[in-house]
């Protein structure tokens, strides 16, 4: 490495961990008020919060490390700019690659970084924070953590559900057997699924199985197309059942889709979350990229408001058309390749125009 490369890294690192533990720690004082509520009402102890705001940390930073790099990258290239550094290393015969290229592979080995964090680590501690508010703050049962095969019982019911969708209010292949005070089969109900109105549960596509509960022979069947249950769970119930994205690495997200879709259910969101997996972290050079023709522009002009304001517009503007494009995926008006990757491709778009229309 050359000595203009560590001078630059240096210079770039001083104003990374700064804008990192500024950005960490504004997410940490929004989240606290944001939860102050529920660990005050459950009366929470205060290793709970400690466990729960520090084990959030690592999350917290995979997703604001982009916009300390782009605070980064703007502020070390617009210092430059300012003190006359950037003139003189032009001046000098050093390319604006050259100047330029240390702050792209840095901003690439952590968007690896993150990557491999989103699949190996961040999930865990997403876990870990639902287990910890959900659980041991709210006192909600632990619920099985699997999408498959889950299996409850309420009084003389005992349900399998095939998959849990909280967020839509649908369960899906769902199974209720009913059994007697000696554990013998009185009906088998089947259906296709379960939407939640509110009030109760409406079973769709209903097939009805009526035993004798002396022999246990079949008696009767009966197909229905909806029938209403009396089940006593809700969709929040069964929050504990379904990884978020957060949870989910992209191999688990991938097999999952897999699983799905060879059983006959609909698996575009996982399809949509797998991509997302893949391009968020590339966030990372793109807002590196961007930085670059923003300081060139900015020039003298650049200052620490300027750094932080231009970094919170860019990132709230990505995320947002990000979480739009999401939606459109989930939706299926979009495919899930075009869902997850054109926020990236747009910005990157948007950088090479800036930077060809930004003055050498």
């Amino acid at each position: 490495m050359t000595l203009l490369n560590r001078y630059i890294l240096r210079s770039f690192f001083r104003v990374f961990f700064l804008a990192l533990a500024a950005f960490v720690g504004i997410y940490l004082l929004l989240d606290f008020f944001d939860k102050i509520d529920d660990f005050i009402e459950h009366q929470a102890r205060l290793p709970q919060y400690l466990l729960y705001f520090f084990t959030e940390i690592p999350l917290i930073v995979s997703q604001v490390t982009p916009l300390a790099i782009l605070m980064a990258v703007f502020m070390t290239l617009g210092g430059f700019s300012r003190t006359n550094e950037l003139t003189a290393m032009r001046s000098g015969g050093v390319s604006l690659w050259s100047i330029t290229a240390p702050l792209l592979g840095v901003s690439l080995l952590a968007a690896l970084t993150i990557l491999a964090g989103n699949e190996f680590f961040i999930p865990l501690c997403a876990k870990k924070v639902n287990y910890v508010l959900e659980t041991e703050v709210k006192g909600k049962p632990a619920l099985e953590s699997k999408r498959d095969r889950l299996w409850l019982r309420e009084g003389n019911s005992i349900l399998n559900i095939r998959l849990a969708l909280p967020e839509q209010q649908t369960l899906r292949g769902v199974s209720i057997f009913q059994i007697d005070d000696d554990f013998r089969l009185q009906t088998r109900t089947d259906a296709a699924q379960a939407t939640f109105d509110g009030k109760q549960w409406t079973l769709h596509n209903v097939v009805e199985f009526r035993f004798d509960p002396a022999s246990t022979d079949l008696t009767g069947i009966e197909h229905l197309k909806q029938k209403k249950t009396a089940l006593a769970k809700t969709p929040a119930d069964f929050r504990g059942t379904e990884h978020s994205n957060d949870e989910m690495g992209y191999r688990e997200l991938r097999n999952l889709a897999r699983k799905l879709q060879a059983e006959g259910y609909d698996a575009t969101r996982q399809r949509v979350d797998m991509q997302a997996r893949l391009a968020m972290p590339f966030a990372c050079v793109i807002m590196a990229f961007l930085g670059i023709p923003f300081a060139l522009k900015k020039g003298r002009g650049t200052n620490l408001a300027v750094g932080v304001a231009f970094s919170v517009a860019i990132g709230i503007t990505f995320h947002i058309l990000q979480a739009m494009l999401l939606a459109f995926g989930y939706s299926s008006v979009i495919p899930p390749l075009v869902a997850g990757w054109s926020a990236d491709l747009l910005f990157v778009l948007f950088g090479v125009w800036l930077l060809l229309s930004a003055r050498e």
